[in-house]
């Protein structure tokens, strides 16, 4: 990166951080509850189908109490929203997760370069998660790059960030 472009590169994370600095975020302790919430997500999803498979309502009363746990292990997350940040936030880390599990489906039938694919598309959707969380990005300018034909490297910022957790 060079230019006007490191320059942005080296503001943001100043930016991390600054936030992480001020806030005293404990990103460990969140990586842990957003890797809880895919599973939680998942165990909806596997209630729903058992329930709908077996005929059986119980797993609906299930089902509830999961989701429950899981709304409020998210507004753990995400306190404050956006528009429909809530929801994406739900839905990203949801994704992140499907693309998880069929990336070691595929490793494990010794697919490995389909694996690769899924993990990356993945950790994409898991740093664009973060990128939401933390406010690193300003929603308006993603229009603006991408008009412009500029990637968006969110997993840069995960990659730092991963570099600032402290336990």
């Amino acid at each position: 990166m060079e230019g006007a472009n490191e320059k942005k590169w080296k503001e943001l994370l100043e930016k991390i951080k600054k936030a992480h600095l001020e806030h005293k975020l404990d990103l460990s302790t969140d990586e842990d509850l957003s890797i809880a919430i895919m599973n939680l997500v998942s165990l909806e999803e596997h209630f729903f189908f058992t329930a709908e498979k077996t005929k059986k309502d119980e797993y609906f009363d299930l089902l509830e109490e999961v989701r429950n746990v899981r709304k409020n292990v998210l507004a753990k997350l995400m306190p404050f929203n956006e528009g429909e940040s809530w929801c994406i936030s739900k839905h990203l880390l949801a994704s992140t997760m499907r693309l998880i599990e069929v990336g070691t489906k595929l490793d494990s039938a010794g697919r490995r370069e389909e694996a690769k694919q899924s993990y990356d598309s993945a950790f994409k959707l898991y740093s664009l998660f973060w990128a939401l969380r933390l406010k690193l990005i300003d929603v308006s300018h993603i229009k603006k790059a991408k008009e412009e034909g500029k990637s968006l490297d969110f997993e840069s910022i995960m990659t730092e960030l991963i570099n600032c957790c402290e336990e």
